[in-house]
């Protein structure tokens, strides 16, 4: 084979040892939540400059709870900066993980592509005679394109 950019063998031992860790994420982030579009669309959102001045205002507000209207939560509002800040370095490495995973699985695909379209022309020249002209066939399924319209139709 011409490419080779990744060899992966993965156990059935791996594979379940992987699925009980990723039941064991689902299990314990079982508070997370799923946005939908509009909501994401519409939810105000936090930058780094405006997490600068949650944080500030976290702080000040801490400090002179006194100015809080009765229903306004300040623990609630110190739970959801905890857990922002506890989700931060597990959101990079699980998304470090995913972007991984993306590529292996990209060079996967392609080292099968390569490898599968130097096959294919193997046997379109050296399968001629071998009996398997059916096989080459079926292979050829992938490169059909159906009859082309005439430059001069597709203008008009």
């Amino acid at each position: 084979m011409s490419q080779n950019l990744i060899s992966l063998q993965l156990t059935t031992a791996d594979l379940s040892a992987i699925d009980a860790a990723l039941k064991t994420l689902e299990d314990k982030f079982v508070g997370l939540i799923d946005l939908s579009i509009e909501q994401r669309s519409t939810v105000t959102k936090m930058g780094d400059k405006s997490e600068a001045f949650c944080r500030k205002a976290v702080e000040v507000l801490g400090n002179n709870p006194g100015v809080l209207a009765a229903n306004y939560s300040l623990a609630e509002v110190k739970r959801d900066l905890a857990a922002f800040d506890a989700l931060r370095p597990r959101l990079v490495r699980v998304e470090k993980l995913v972007e991984k995973l993306r590529d292996s699985q990209m060079a996967l695909g392609s080292d099968l592509m390569t490898a599968s379209l130097e096959g294919y022309a193997y046997l379109k020249v050296a399968g001629k005679g071998e009996a398997l002209d059916t096989a080459r066939a079926a292979l050829s399924v992938r490169f059909n394109r159906g009859p082309r319209k005439k430059a001069e139709e597709s203008v008009q």
